[in-house]
């Protein structure tokens, strides 16, 4: 495989499927050679990986999407919520209380374990 190969990773997919030229590769001519098939488990290992990588990243970007709109919705809270005078404080720390529980909500979905199915 050349190194263009390796850095894009839809030529890697059109590199494996090709040689076979019939839809569902390898259903219809399985190949015999142990060596073969070695090769072409090692290339979707690493298809497999790319694919949880990028997974991964497109959860911690919406992960980081719902914080930031928990944000801008305790901001929005805190600008009704100016009294002046003796109250102010215990306001303050009600709005604070409600960010916290906000960005909490928000980070639940991150802190369960992915279940695997079978």
């Amino acid at each position: 495989m050349s190194d263009k190969g390796a850095s894009d990773p839809f030529e890697m997919m059109r590199n494996l499927w090709a040689p076979m030229g019939v839809p569902g590769p390898g259903m219809m001519f399985p190949t015999m050679d142990p060596a073969e098939i070695d090769k072409r488990i090692a290339d979707l290992r690493s298809v497999e990986n790319w694919l949880t990588l990028n997974l991964n990243v497109l959860r911690m970007t919406i992960q980081g999407l719902e914080m930031q709109k928990a944000t801008l919705a305790a901001v929005a809270a805190m600008q009704p919520a100016k009294p002046a005078g003796p109250d102010a404080q215990p306001a303050a720390a009600n709005v604070a209380e409600a960010w916290w529980a906000m960005l909490q909500q928000a980070s639940a979905p991150a802190a369960k374990p992915e279940k695997k199915g079978k």
